[in-house]
């Protein structure tokens, strides 16, 4: 049994991609989650719309502020209002068909990314839209839905001891971008794991079923290169600090996700290739099955050859023709054409033109 590869260390939390699949964007419950943290201490809480409104940003605290559910145009107008994001910026979070992007202004940089999870059943991806406002003292993250993929970073907020708290929002807006680059990996595990069950197939007896699934695989690697490469030309970006909002020692770890999103494209394009490679597969392999089907075609057909010719000198209205006469004929004739037949055949099995081998 083949051993499926691994293509690389980070894992997304299981429990995401089982949200995804259960929870409409359009239905999924709106939650508003804040951290107020600084390096001895964190408080988390979760709002509501009123809250919100009467919400008084710290002067001395570092702010997280993550919502679920950008489908509530009042929640995200009102959110805009309190941390003075221009309406362009409200516009692009509330529309979820954006491509990744930067967009620099005084006070702040907004980013918008794309997490991508795979349904190994229908062998389809599906996308949730990530925006993402860094200023000097808060992080904004609006998410479609609660997919637990920001988790492992709140647990680390949550713990009394580790950099997370000690450094600045910068580090938490790195965070963040280096879990979503890190989901990429885990739909390339499982897309890269049905790409070698689907290639064992098509070495066998592809069916129309085994094109499909192709095709669907093609299409999510497709759709994958449409979102990774704009956002490596963000990170990249923001590895440049041309906008100062990214501290000296957090730049390291910025290009270290630019370094991860590299490695997911030239991933991705590896198994575009065998893709590529699997459509040349199928077409060989049905190419190869139609000339073993007609060369066994051709074989019943000249086995039979002999039969007819005999048959048909035979069946000639001649008054006088040898053998006719004979009491035995009948027998004689049919000798010939059993004795013609098997020899034939003992020639195409001599030269292996009976094998299921080409």
């Amino acid at each position: 049994m083949r051993k499926h590869r691994r293509l690389h260390r980070h894992k997304t939390p299981a429990t995401a991609n089982d949200v995804v699949a259960t929870v409409h964007p359009k239905h999924a419950p709106i939650l508003v989650t804040l951290f107020e943290y600084t390096a001895q201490s964190c408080v988390e809480k979760t709002l509501t719309l009123d809250e919100i409104t009467f919400y008084q940003v710290p002067k001395n605290a570092k702010l997280w502020l993550n919502v679920h559910g950008v489908h509530d145009a009042d929640l995200i107008n009102k959110i805009g209002e309190k941390f003075k994001l221009h309406p362009l910026v409200v516009e692009d979070i509330l529309n979820v068909e954006q491509r990744p992007k930067l967009d620099t202004f005084d006070d702040y940089l907004f980013l918008e990314a794309n997490c991508f999870y795979y349904d190994k059943e229908m062998l389809s991806i599906s996308a949730e839209q990530v925006s993402i406002v860094l200023d000097r003292n808060y992080v904004l993250t609006f998410q479609q839905r609660t997919t637990g993929i920001f988790e492992p970073i709140r647990e680390r907020l949550r713990a009394e001891k580790g950099q997370m708290r000690a450094l600045g929002v910068d580090y938490l807006a790195y965070a963040v971008l280096d879990a979503v680059v890190d989901s990429y990996f885990g739909v390339l595990d499982g897309m890269a794991d049905d790409c070698e069950v689907l290639e064992d197939t098509l070495l066998t007896r592809p069916t129309n079923k085994e094109l499909h699934d192709l095709h669907q695989l093609k299409r999510a690697s497709i759709e994958l290169r449409r979102s990774v490469w704009p956002l490596r030309e963000v990170i990249n970006h923001l590895t440049r600090n041309e906008t100062n909002f990214i501290e000296p020692h957090t730049l390291p770890y910025m290009r270290d996700v630019y370094d991860h999103t590299v490695h997911f494209i030239e991933s991705l394009e590896a198994q575009r290739d065998m893709l590529a490679g699997m459509m040349d597969i199928y077409l060989s392999t049905v190419s190869n099955r139609v000339n073993l089907e007609v060369r066994a075609l051709t074989v019943v057909a000249m086995l039979f050859m002999p039969a007819t010719l005999i048959s048909g000198i035979f069946g000639m209205n001649f008054r006088r023709m040898p053998v006719l006469d004979e009491p035995n004929g009948f027998m004689w004739a049919l000798a010939l054409m059993g004795g013609i037949a098997l020899i034939m055949l003992m020639i195409f099995w001599r030269r292996q033109w009976l094998s299921n081998k080409s």
